[in-house]
């Protein structure tokens, strides 16, 4: 099929080629109306307690969380008539701003002790909005902080909450990405003239990098359409694209290459080429897509939107490969050589310093296996002190706005009051003596330091109570549990910004088993009709869980204990890393070394199918593939290390685990642990079943 694909691609390659342009301006003019239809949310579960809770709050008692929650300071007491008069200047003005429907403050309440600070010398003013989801109220945000952030007449103003903040990560990322960028796109070009040879070849990764980028943006316009999807799967869909690009065009063109200089006529070395290389990349995108499928396991959109843009970048990224690609090599012929920088690069060597090092390795196979699996266990230990969190205002850099907004709060004022614990009790307005009970109850929980009398609305009843502790930390996670566990009768629905938090949590923790279950699955029956064997698909699946495991306590080690802040950068130590970022790394990374797998498992398994010996065939087929994996993670890499200048701590995280993950991968895992294993397990590593050997694939 695919040999069949090759003659056709180059008897049509003018056709391709000028359907593919169309195809791609189209995708492209596409993109311009999928950006406004971004969102910056979709963190929380939306069929959880919390989500109903929410919904009740909403449709039944008018309620919403406020937009914005501004700390006002003053010098004097809150009660002091020039501190009230400005205050209430403050609140008069900001009440006329566009985009602001109600404000609510400790001098329009009458002063309300719960929205005073400790030391009497502040109060909270809060910012309510048109926005079913308040927290996306990012032009409010924009307007309110450019405006009374700072100093208003006697008073100092700090503009904090859910959309200020979400508007200063969002803000603070597109700018950081922008710095990456002028780092890694001319770093990359570069890379890339020096790793292909030329000018003309480093120019191929191009074409399946736009096709995957492109094509990626037009699917997740389409998406959008009936869901929501993250602006957060751009940088999936770039860093992605732009990583199995390079990967594939160095796979493809490398054989192009290599089968031109054994002298086959150039739609013979396309055919070939597609017949070999394309096969792999073909079962390698369906590795890498069958475990981004595992997002979409997950309940909350943010970590779907990632599900989502990775299924297109793959599968364009794939069609990229298979099809302009081929048709572009049979237009160039032996001009894609042309204009060489490193006449090395252009012809590979049968036995050079990859075939020796695989040599070198399984002469010593338990040393190796001994020694690589020592220095992961080590680099994995500091997995036990991993924390789990969710993103906050701690992710900013200390000295943003937002983050000192949300920093003065905390230390100034005895409970989140903008963050409150709200209880809905359905049916509860019939049950007045068991609302006071349960009130009580509520009141004795550690943490809890304010609750409110119930509020009715027709049959039921709602319950607030302000917290001591941060919402999004696992002490308010341990607090929403102890407040479900309150034995009552009155089946009430616990809501907030905490039990947000917690359900989320709760969500990720049910759903991982599942995902991890799946990608284990779908890549070891991939694996097994990719190579006919019972032994490599296993072997594969478990060293990336040692791979994984010690980028994990990398991780852990930097981001959470405060190490290496020299390479990495400065960021504020909270003592967690944020789950899904966590669980994205691990996606991606275990996606991206199944990829690198296949490119070195495919190789082996001609070589040996072609009748070497097992060490004949390790040798030669990492000398043939290990440069390839090895420039294209080191590519890779700098384009996530670029990541690292990001001033957002869980985009420094992404950074460093992704580039950490496949440099480890590339080099300790498939230069060493590889062979070696492959050495010790000999022929025995191509067993199986002969019942089972009539499904496998033949090359």
């Amino acid at each position: 099929m695919f040999e069949k694909l090759g003659h056709t691609l180059v008897r049509r390659r003018k056709a391709v080629l000028a359907l593919f342009i169309v195809v791609l301006i189209g995708a492209g003019a596409t993109s311009s109306l999928l950006f406004p239809r971004l969102d910056s949310g979709g963190y929380n579960d939306p069929h959880s307690q919390s989500a109903k809770a929410s919904s009740y709050l909403t449709s039944t008692f008018h309620v919403k969380d406020p937009a914005l929650a501004l700390v006002v300071q003053s010098s004097a007491s809150v009660t002091d008539p020039t501190t009230s008069a400005d205050a209430a200047s403050l609140e008069k003005s900001i009440s006329t701003e566009p985009g602001v429907v109600k404000t609510l403050s400790y001098w329009s309440t009458g002063g309300s002790p719960a929205l005073k600070s400790i030391d009497g010398k502040a109060g909270y003013l809060f910012i309510y909005s048109a926005a079913s989801d308040p927290s996306t109220s990012k032009d409010l945000a924009k307007l309110i902080q450019s405006k009374y952030d700072g100093s208003y007449k006697s008073l100092r103003v700090y503009v904090g909450g859910s959309s200020m903040i979400n508007e200063a990560i969002n803000t603070k990322i597109s700018k950081d990405l922008a710095v990456a960028e002028s780092i890694s796109v001319p770093l990359t070009f570069i890379l890339l003239i020096f790793i292909f040879g030329g000018l003309i070849s480093s120019a191929m990764p191009l074409v399946v990098g736009l096709s995957a980028i492109l094509g990626t943006f037009l699917i997740l316009y389409l998406i959008s359409l009936a869901t929501g999807v993250s602006i957060f799967a751009l940088n999936l869909t770039t860093g992605m694209g732009l990583g199995l690009g390079i990967d594939y065009s160095l796979l493809i063109v490398n054989r192009f290459r290599e089968e031109l200089h054994s002298g086959k006529s150039v739609e013979e070395s396309v055919a070939r080429t597609v017949a070999t290389a394309g096969r792999t990349v073909f079962f390698s995108g369906l590795t890498v897509l069958v475990t981004v499928v595992s997002l979409m396991f997950f309940p909350l959109m943010f970590l779907k939107s990632f599900g989502y843009a990775g299924v297109g970048v793959v599968f364009t990224a794939v069609f990229g490969a298979l099809v302009p690609l081929p048709a572009i090599l049979a237009m160039l012929g032996t001009r894609v050589d042309k204009f060489v920088v490193r006449k090395s690069a252009i012809t590979p060597k049968e036995d050079g310093r990859w075939a020796q090092t695989a040599r070198f390795v399984m002469k010593r196979p338990v040393a190796v296996v001994t020694f690589a699996v020592i220095i992961l266990a080590i680099l994995a230990t500091p997995i036990k002190n991993i924390v789990f969190s969710e993103v906050d205002s701690r992710a900013l850099p200390a000295n943003n706005k937002a983050a000192v907004a949300s920093a003065i709060s905390n230390k100034e004022f005895d409970g989140q009051s903008a963050n409150p614990i709200e209880i809905i009790i359905p049916g509860g307005a019939a049950h007045q003596a068991q609302l006071l009970s349960y009130s009580s109850a509520l009141s004795k929980v550690e943490g809890i330091v304010n609750v409110a009398a119930p509020q009715i609305s027709g049959k039921d009843a709602r319950i607030s109570a302000i917290s001591s502790i941060s919402p999004r930390t696992n002490a308010a996670e341990s607090q929403i549990d102890a407040v479900r566990e309150i034995p009552t009768s009155l089946k009430p629905l616990v809501g907030g910004t905490a039990a947000e938090y917690t359900d989320t949590q709760g969500g990720i923790s049910r759903t991982l088993p599942w995902a991890l279950g799946w990608i284990a699955l779908s890549v070891l029956i991939l694996l097994f009709l990719y190579t006919g064997s019972i032994i490599l698909p296993i072997k594969a699946v478990i060293l990336n869980i040692l791979s994984l495991s010690a980028t994990i306590g990398a991780l852990s080690w930097i981001f959470i204990d405060g190490h290496l802040t020299w390479l990495v950068g400065s960021f504020t130590k909270t003592g967690s890393i944020d789950t899904s970022m966590v669980i994205l790394i691990c996606v991606v990374t275990f996606g991206l070394s199944m990829d690198y797998e296949v490119f070195l498992l495919s190789r082996i398994k001609e070589e040996h199918d072609a009748g070497r010996s097992n060490v004949d065939a390790v040798a030669t087929g990492l000398q043939r593939s290990a440069r390839i994996i090895t420039s294209a993670a080191i590519l890779l890499a700098v384009v996530f290390a670029a990541f690292l200048t990001s001033g957002v701590t869980n985009i420094k995280t992404l950074g460093f685990g992704v580039a950490f993950a496949i440099l480890l991968d590339s080099t300790l895992v498939r230069a060493l642990l590889v062979p070696a294993l492959m050495r010790l397990f000999g022929e025995r590593n191509w067993w199986a079943p002969k019942a089972l050997k009539r499904f496998t694939i033949s090359h």
